[in-house]
């Protein structure tokens, strides 16, 4: 399984379980997104603590998740980035739009403010 979810009422936290979040795998977990957003999920968390690489279809995946959120009156958090992830989204300036923070735990706490 790509992807582990972990649900709790309106907040799940995604574990990416890939080395490359890209072409291949995105849709996945656009799909994943979408059944959380038909369970009125509005808080989500995706640790990207596994995941080396990320190409444009995993930013789209990610920036999906931060819309629906934020459509939905809830918050996106982004953690665990590799370095080269953390890199690629520096690049594309979305650092400034989404909430990144280093551990899951941190970004459960995040949610609760």
């Amino acid at each position: 399984m790509d992807f582990i979810i972990n649900q709790n009422k309106e907040t799940a936290v995604v574990k990416t379980n890939v080395e490359k979040l890209n072409a291949g795998n995105a849709p996945e977990l656009k799909a994943e997104l979408l059944i959380l957003s038909k369970k009125s999920v509005n808080n989500i968390v995706i640790d990207m603590s596994a995941t080396k690489y990320c190409d444009s279809s995993g930013l789209s995946a990610i920036l999906i998740a931060n819309r629906m959120c934020k459509d939905t009156n809830g918050q996106f958090v982004l953690c665990g980035l590799q370095e080269n992830v953390s890199k690629l989204i520096q690049i594309a300036q979305l650092d400034k739009v989404l909430t990144i923070v280093s551990s899951e735990k941190e970004a459960l706490e995040s949610l609760s403010k």
